[in-house]
């Protein structure tokens, strides 16, 4: 099992090369594709603030806005359980939107749906700073993840995945791999 400390580029590149590729490029295009339209159905006419939440859902929120073609605004929040690690229990808050929410339509997107709490947390905050109305989006759906006391469904979604470690397309492991062009699932000697 390998420490905090041996994460290398080294390493970061065994594990990439052992990783299992769920998802291609491709696929995760047409899913865009598909959200955007069913978000351009709902949303063209609302004025809505969409809201990434940082930092996995930077990669989702750049991809589906590039194809969404009506007035928005955007800004971001930053509330993590995650803090580079694999788990986590307590949401940590570091930034909150600078605009203002009140009677506002929302979108907040992000790269994940799994255990449902920050996404959760992050639709009750936009709420309780006056939303007129908060739909939620994630690029992928881990259903199997899903934690009681967490966000059930997302008003949009683009593809499910099985319960496994992930990275690709602003999931990281540890810090690293946000970037590759695809979804992976993480190989078993590599999770810590």
């Amino acid at each position: 099992m390998q420490n905090m400390q041996d994460i290398t580029p080294e390493f970061i590149r065994t594990v990439q090369k052992s990783a299992k590729q769920l998802l291609s490029k491709a696929q995760i295009d047409a899913a865009f594709e598909q959200m955007a339209t069913k978000v351009t159905a709902t949303l063209e006419y609302a004025n809505p603030v969409i809201i990434t939440l940082m930092n996995g859902g930077l990669f989702t929120t750049s991809e589906l806005c590039l194809r969404l073609n009506f007035p928005l605004e955007m800004d971001y929040i930053h509330a993590t359980r995650y803090d580079g690690g694999v788990t986590g229990q307590i949401l940590k808050w570091r930034k909150e939107p600078n605009t203002a929410l009140e009677g506002r339509v929302v979108l907040l997107v992000d790269d994940i749906l799994d255990g449902g709490i920050t996404l959760k947390h992050a639709k009750e905050y936009c709420e309780t700073k006056g939303a007129k109305h908060v739909y939620t989006l994630a690029l992928l759906d881990k259903v199997e993840a899903r934690m009681p006391e967490g966000l059930a469904k997302a008003d949009f979604t683009g593809l499910d995945i099985p319960n496994e470690y992930v990275f690709g397309y602003g999931l990281d492991y540890h810090n690293y791999l946000r970037n590759v062009p695809g979804i992976y699932a993480v190989a078993k000697e590599h999770m810590f």
